[in-house]
């Protein structure tokens, strides 16, 4: 699986936030944003608490983008 978080950086840049100020209203870890940073999924819980302190929706923070392999499916 592959996430990607771009949506939340632009939410940011419209909103002329810095991830930092993300870090204190939303209320979570350095960790949390260090993941998200790097594409890397986080809980469930993360993502509410962000959507919570931008009043969005999830799918305007986080994409799910499928990994091409290369190989076809086998049932």
């Amino acid at each position: 699986m592959a996430w990607s978080y771009e949506r939340l950086w632009i939410q940011l840049l419209k909103r002329k936030m810095k991830r930092t100020d993300l870090l204190k209203i939303a209320g979570i870890s350095s960790s949390a944003l260090a993941h998200m940073g790097k594409d890397e999924p986080v809980t469930m819980d993360v993502l509410g608490k962000v959507c919570r302190a931008l009043c969005c929706e999830l799918e305007d923070i986080v994409e799910y983008v499928p990994e091409d392999s290369g190989q076809e499916r086998r049932n």
